[in-house]
C-alpha cells in the first residue's frame, strides 16, 4: 500500500506541475491513472496540507483571470467552476468580489472593443446583448449595458 501511495503522490505531482486542478479534477486524473481510492485520498490529503492543493485558491485565480484576461461575466465564470467541482460556497466568494457596477462596467468595455458604434437597429442591439450574454453576463446586466452603449452615442 506505501507504494502506491508513493505512486498517488508523485502522479498528483507530476499533474499539478501541468497546470493547477480543482480537488476533483485531480481525483478524476488520478482515477484515469487506475490509483487505488486510499491512495487517491491519501495523496490529496497530503497535497492539501503541502499548500499545493487549494480549491478557494483556485476559484479567486481563476475568477480574477477570466474577468481580467478573457473578460467574462459572473454567470460563465460560476457555470465553469461549478463544472470543474469547486463547492458552492467557494464559487460564491470567488464571484462574488465584483459587485454590479463593475460587471456592467466590463459589459461596457466588451461592448466598446467589440461594437465601436453602439447598433442602430433592434437587430444589432440584440446581436450585441446575445454577444454579452455568451461571454457569461446576466441577462439584466447585459440589457443595461446595451442601453447604455446606445445612449452614449446620443450624448
Amino acid at each position: 500500500m506505501r507504494d502506491e501511495n508513493q505512486r498517488a503522490v508523485d502522479l498528483a505531482y507530476r499533474a499539478l506541475g501541468q497546470r493547477e486542478r480543482t480537488v476533483v479534477e485531480l481525483k478524476a486524473y488520478l482515477e484515469g491513472k487506475r490509483v487505488e481510492p486510499e491512495a487517491i485520498d491519501h495523496a490529496v490529503t497530503e497535497l492539501t496540507e503541502a499548500g499545493f492543493l487549494d480549491d478557494a485558491r483556485f476559484a479567486e485565480r481563476f475568477a480574477d483571470d477570466k474577468r481580467t484576461l478573457e473578460r467574462w461575466g459572473a454567470d460563465r465564470i460560476e457555470r465553469v467552476l461549478r463544472r470543474r467541482g469547486i463547492p458552492s460556497d467557494l464559487v460564491a466568494a470567488a464571484i462574488g468580489s465584483q459587485d454590479r457596477s463593475d460587471e456592467l462596467a466590463a459589459a461596457l468595455a466588451v461592448l466598446a472593443d467589440r461594437m465601436p458604434e453602439p447598433p442602430v437597429d433592434e437587430r444589432g442591439r440584440d446581436r450585441a446583448w446575445r454577444m454579452l450574454v455568451r461571454k457569461g453576463y446576466g441577462p439584466e446586466v447585459a440589457y443595461d449595458a446595451v442601453r447604455a452603449h446606445g445612449s452614449s452615442r446620443a450624448a
